[in-house]
């Protein structure tokens, strides 16, 4: 398929590698065009991409058909497999889609999955389905459908053994203080059922917190009051997470559709080194703006237990 050559925005790709990396952490969110700046960055240079890029058929800025969502994405997907270090992951943002029109019109479009197992047959090891859930979603007109009340988180990572510190993101257990002293006291803690699956319960409460699960709940943030509103702004609470969970405190975090730069913000704020690529010129100055103040939403999100 041919693409209509349009040329690339922003300012020029510095020569080097590193130069491009080292003007990405600088701006913090620089406007330019992704599929130009990622394949100049340093091989095994980011331990994290988190992004949410344009969902296919979705916004007014970019409409990409979701029968082309898959040919459009992977150039991107293999520059930053490139630039990722040996533990260093992909977390994608991305939800699915009713066609609009063709042979599936008024059904799903398969467009994500099958994005993920072309990600997945590029050599990206597929680790976890996250749901983030949203307890404030908007209701809408979907036809015979409830509300669109979650979306797929999924995080992929460079090799077998993708940093990960599960301790960063546990959540408080909702067992009393109380009866967890008391149950550390039980000499016998093993606890069966008559199918034989059991637990000890004596050190279930000994890691500061609980396990939150693959399905995080996290309010949707609506910045719309602002200058210049992104009408797909991601929560504080959400790139909080996985920020925290997937890449090394000091790391380098690249989000290649920075948007309103929610992810810089919360990045640089959890002591990683973060920059971000907007192809608007308008959402990367409000970005670099948001960054000045260290802001990234207009409700500040946070991840409670689902389960």
């Amino acid at each position: 398929m041919r693409w209509e050559a349009v040329p690339a925005p922003g300012p020029v790709v510095p020569v080097t590698g590193q130069a491009a990396l080292a003007r990405l952490i600088e701006d913090g969110v620089t406007w330019g065009d992704s599929s130009v700046w990622l394949p100049r960055l340093p091989s095994g240079s980011v331990s994290l991409f988190f992004t949410s890029p344009p969902y296919a058929d979705a916004r007014a800025y970019s409409r990409i058909h979701p029968d082309r969502y898959v040919e459009w994405f992977l150039p991107f997907a293999r520059a930053m497999y490139a630039a990722t270090c040996e533990s260093g992951s992909l977390v994608l943002n991305i939800k699915n889609r009713v066609a609009k029109s063709g042979s599936l019109k008024g059904q799903r479009h398969p467009y994500v999955y099958q994005l993920v197992i072309a990600l997945q047959n590029m050599g990206w090891w597929w680790l976890e389905t996250y749901i983030w859930a949203k307890p404030n979603a908007v209701p809408g007109r979907f036809g015979p459908r409830t509300k669109d009340a979650y979306e797929y988180v999924y995080h992929f990572a460079r090799g077998p053994k993708p940093y990960f510190d599960l301790d960063a993101v546990r959540v408080p257990y909702k067992t009393s203080t109380t009866e967890i002293d008391r149950r550390r006291l039980d000499a016998n803690g093993r606890r069966n059922t008559a199918a034989g699956f059991g637990r000890d319960r004596t050190t279930t409460y000994c890691h500061g917190g609980a396990d939150p699960g693959n399905v995080v709940s996290v309010p949707q943030t609506y910045n719309q009051h602002y200058g210049v509103a992104h009408t797909a702004a991601m929560p504080e609470g959400l790139a909080a997470f996985f920020i925290s969970a997937t890449c090394p405190p000091g790391g380098i975090v690249i989000d290649p559709f920075a948007g309103s730069g929610t992810t810089v913000v919360v990045a640089r704020r959890s002591g990683r080194r973060a920059g971000g690529l907007e192809l608007h010129r308008s959402f990367a100055a409000e970005a670099q703006r948001r960054l000045a103040t260290d802001q990234a939403d207009d409700i500040p999100g946070s991840l409670v237990n689902a389960s």
